[in-house]
């Protein structure tokens, strides 16, 4: 897990060498998704507990986070990355990318984010980031861009991994527009971190 934040190009070695050995991307195991679940459970409760929820309503926010959030989400979005890159990424002749391994792709990416957002960025929640201000705003809103920006950048990884794609580096083509929008938050005090809790509030309500 310390290689997703430090060095996660060692991680999809380990990837190959499951190709070779198992000819097979896809982890065949579910050792990692079991420990991130855990992880994102412990993650969900501290940072509902931080915002105050009841403990009714702290189990409510973890199943959602963990079933809905996490895994249904992940589904729906490797699925469509699986499907871009079979449809469009893939030369001729070199066969899928199998859905398990753009799963596998998915939960990688999503370790460091779910650190930034719900372990990181929680400390600072009460005392910074859920006041106005810019310096609030610009703390809160970075978090979230570098989250999407180590999402997006171990994604690219993790397609460029496999040689039967071309371009991954398409994964990469929304950082610049994500970057505008980023500024366009700061201009318009729009922080998204207490915009994130206020649906929290909501859904939970």
């Amino acid at each position: 897990m310390v290689y997703l934040f430090i060095a996660p190009q060692k991680v999809f070695r380990n990837f190959n060498y499951r190709k070779h050995t198992k000819s097979q991307y896809a982890r065949d195991d579910p050792a990692f998704l079991v420990l991130l679940s855990l992880w994102l459970v412990l993650s969900s409760i501290c940072f509902s507990v931080a915002i105050g929820l009841s403990v009714k309503r702290i189990a409510g926010f973890v199943f959602f986070v963990v079933f809905i959030d996490f895994i249904g989400l992940g589904i729906l979005v490797s699925t469509f990355f699986w499907y871009v890159s079979n449809k469009y990424l893939c030369l001729p002749g070199g066969g899928d990318v199998e859905w398990g391994y753009a799963f596998d792709v998915h939960i990688n990416a999503f370790f460091p984010p779910l650190s930034l957002l719900h372990c990181f960025q929680i400390l600072l929640f009460n005392q910074i980031l859920k006041h106005d201000g810019f310096v609030s705003c610009f703390l809160s809103n970075t978090f979230w861009l570098v989250s999407v920006f180590y999402y997006l950048y171990i994604t690219f990884l993790g397609y460029s991994n496999v040689p039967m794609l071309k371009n991954a580096r398409a994964f990469l083509f929304p950082l610049p527009i994500l970057f505008l929008m980023y500024v366009c938050t700061l201009f318009a005090d729009y922080n998204l971190s207490v915009q994130l809790i206020h649906f929290y509030e909501a859904r939970h309500s």
